[in-house]
């Protein structure tokens, strides 16, 4: 009987008990051969505490592993918590510099009309300056240019006060 696992025993004990013969007005109670069935239980005993030992060692070793497949986990968790905090902390800070480039870009835009305005008005102003000053030339050109006339011809120098006969 030593090859036969408890379960077998148990189950080979349940059929003796079964097929044993009633007891005359008692359906419930039957006659079984004691020496066999305390051979069996006798057998069952002393098979109990090896397996029992096998179940807790395999219950220990299926415990230990969930334990360390939870410390793993957790271990992912804090390293996949710790990544997306960088990449937050990363958008955040490309996110403050995409926001301070464009806040530049503005100004310098804003600037850059400014400096086309002042320019355009300096430009103008000069531009205004240069057609008076030119004007201003071309009334002392003109002036000039009669003066000379009046020297050349000689019918308009009797006229002319400023050249006198040499």
């Amino acid at each position: 009987m030593h090859d036969n696992g408890i379960e077998e025993l148990i189950t080979k004990l349940y059929d003796m008990v079964q097929d044993a013969r009633s007891l005359p007005l008692g359906a419930d109670k039957c006659i079984v051969e004691r020496e066999k069935v305390l051979d069996m239980l006798d057998e069952i005993s002393n098979r109990l505490p090896g397996e029992l030992k096998q179940a807790k060692t395999i219950v220990d070793s299926r415990n230990e592993l969930i334990a360390k497949a939870k410390r793993e986990v957790e271990g992912i968790q804090r390293q996949a918590q710790s990544q997306a905090k960088q990449l937050v902390s990363q958008e955040a800070v490309y996110q403050e510099a995409q926001n301070q480039a464009d806040e530049m870009i503005r100004n310098a835009q804003a600037k850059i009309k400014e400096l086309r305005q002042v320019t355009n008005d300096y430009v103008d102003d000069s531009l205004k300056r240069t057609e008076e000053a030119i004007a201003e030339a071309l009334g002392q050109i003109r002036e000039t240019r009669g003066q000379f006339r009046k020297l050349v011809n000689p019918q308009e120098r009797s006229k002319s006060p400023i050249i006198e006969d040499v």
